[in-house]
């Protein structure tokens, strides 16, 4: 038997029983076999070439450390629990000093250490994965004592060698099937998570495809406060279980991702049931959770929040597990700042429609008050030529001085409204045309992307500046652009483009739709004329009126089956 410190030489074994099981494990690396399949084929071929009674295969466990068993052949009811340290037997000894080992007699061998008592003749050999680390040994024996020798040790190892690189390239195979397969799921997630505008839906799609992606035990989203320096867990995934969840909001101090959120780095945390984890707040209250690993959400620099995933078991989280999880963290940082903008984008437009209601309003109760103003202007100048006096005691004396002073009351009211309704002119300032126009169409980019409606725009040459109310002026570029949309319900195109004259400048509105009706083509800009049941009648006519009150005007350019084409024209400033 060779002493521990002989350096085993590998040679070329010619022997006629080679040719068969090196052929057979070779050609498992060519196949579509799954890992666990090969090992037992391996296992099954090594000890029927050596008429061995028994054998297994054990890889090494990064999470333990130690050697357990992953297939067996002829082993006793509980092999698979058996587990080695690295030295420990001659199975953990041929694993640390990588050189296999014969025990011609069992009961000769202090380090032997027996899974299977029947078991005297043994040989153990390393199986390595090419770069010179030893991930698993091969071990088989026999009941016979020295039923094995130095000539089978040779042929052993050498079949050792090539299931370790057999065993190597379905690692290989797998991990890149597997990395494919991450990687498709990126690409699914990442679209589906910038689709995501609702944030809670967000949150929860992100924590279950973390979690889906990660074949961990389970995953959480915290958003952090950083105003009151707390951190809310906005979402849990674990398949099958409903843990007790901590409280909406947690100060900083009192949760586990706190040192993420301060140093904005990957932590990994080897055990959060230890008893300095119990005061923690953030973690939720499954009895299941071991080990963590939290990633920063980060996005252009605002730390967001902290994506975490959690095992059942001590793990060790590998460089590609953490590489997953940063990639997951940054997408979600992404998808998270683009539903907030989409919010915001959202309430801007809630906004102009309420300012757009309250224009009209304010326009309709100006027209009111214009139409009323004319007959109580005749009612108070015929109250006044009637010459109507009584006596001091007459009752009708008061009378008459009431209704004078109601006639002067209602007068001060329609002069108030129409005062109001004016667009005060301290709003207007010069202003570049071109930002008016891009600002419009990020207002309404969502819904011109919901009806399938492509916008062109060609910012001039050189800037173009305009004295105006910027409100009202994009209050008329989107009611031009929102009448496009709805004339055109299956998509279509709808295009701006400026041209310039020696004082004026004109902005065109052009959409590829069926064109308007003919019989309001030469009355679209009265009030309470609208082409649809929905319409109020008034975004044109209030249109035409702030482009009157700018000293522009808007006009129909063109209208027919292949579209419609509006104009606003502006003076021009210098």
């Amino acid at each position: 038997m060779p002493s521990e410190n002989h350096s085993f030489e590998f040679e070329a074994v010619d022997d006629p029983r080679a040719l068969a099981p090196l052929y057979f494990i070779a050609s498992l690396a060519l196949g579509d076999c799954k890992t666990d399949v090969a090992l037992q084929k391996i296992l099954d071929c090594v000890t029927g070439a050596f008429g061995a009674t028994s054998g297994y295969i054990a890889l090494l466990d990064p999470d333990t450390g130690r050697l357990e068993i992953e297939v067996q052949k002829n082993m006793p009811d509980g092999a698979r629990e058996f587990a080695l340290r690295p030295g420990q037997g001659v199975t953990g000894w041929v694993f640390a000093h990588a050189v296999p080992r014969l025990v011609p007699d069992t009961k000769a061998e202090p380090r032997h250490i027996s899974i299977r008592p029947g078991a005297r003749c043994v040989m153990a050999a390393p199986l390595g994965d090419g770069e010179g680390r030893v991930t698993g040994i091969i071990n088989i024996d026999h009941d016979k004592r020295g039923a094995f020798n130095e000539n089978d040790l040779a042929f052993f190892a050498r079949l050792a060698r090539e299931a370790a690189a057999v065993i190597t390239r379905l690692w290989q195979l797998g991990q890149l099937r597997g990395k494919a397969r991450q990687l498709e799921s990126l690409i699914g997630i990442g679209r589906t998570l910038v689709a995501k505008v609702e944030q809670h839906e967000l949150f929860a799609a992100l924590a279950r495809d973390t979690q889906a992606i990660t074949q961990n035990y389970a995953s959480a989203l915290y958003l952090y406060q950083p105003a009151r320096d707390s951190v809310t867990l906005a979402a849990f995934s674990s398949p099958g279980r409903r843990p007790g969840l901590p409280p909406s909001e947690i100060p900083l101090d009192s949760s586990l991702v706190a040192s993420v959120i301060r140093t904005r780095r990957q932590l990994d945390f080897a055990n959060i049931r230890g008893p300095d984890y119990l005061a923690l707040d953030d973690i939720p209250r499954d009895t299941g959770l071991h080990s963590a690993l939290a990633s920063p959400m980060i996005c252009e620099g605002e730390l967001l929040g902290v994506l975490a995933v959690f095992t059942d078991r001590a793990h060790r989280f590998s460089n590609d597990e953490k590489r997953m999880l940063d990639v997951l963290a940054s997408l979600g940082a992404v998808a998270l700042q683009n539903a907030r903008l989409y919010s915001r984008v959202f309430q801007g437009e809630a906004l102009l429609r309420k300012n757009e209601q309250l224009t009209t309003l304010g326009l309709l109760a100006a027209e009111i008050a214009h139409e009323i103003r004319n007959p109580l202007t005749v009612i108070k100048l015929l109250y006044g030529y009637l010459g109507l006096d009584f006596p001091p005691d007459d009752p009708r004396r008061t009378d008459m001085r009431v209704i004078g002073e109601k006639l002067d009351q209602l007068e001060a009211i329609v002069s108030r409204v129409l005062n109001f309704a004016k667009a005060p002119s301290g709003l207007h300032s010069p202003r570049v045309l071109a930002d008016i126009i891009d600002d419009t169409a990020v207002l309404i980019r969502l819904k011109l992307a919901q009806h399938k409606i492509r916008l062109h725009y060609e910012p001039p040459p050189r800037q173009l500046r305009v004295d105006v109310n910027k409100g009202q002026i994009q209050q008329v570029l989107l009611n031009l652009l929102l009448n496009s949309m709805q004339a055109m319900p299956d998509g279509g195109a709808i295009t701006i483009s400026t041209v310039v004259s020696e004082n004026s400048i004109h902005v065109n509105v052009a959409d590829n739709g069926p064109g308007l009706p003919e019989k309001v083509r030469g009355h679209i800009f009265d009030s309470f004329l609208s082409g649809r049941s929905d319409g109020t009648g008034l975004g044109l006519a209030i249109a035409k009126r702030i482009m009157l009150s700018h000293h522009g005007d808007i006009a129909l350019l063109s209208t027919g089956k292949t579209g419609t084409a509006f104009r606003l024209t502006l003076p021009r400033v210098a």
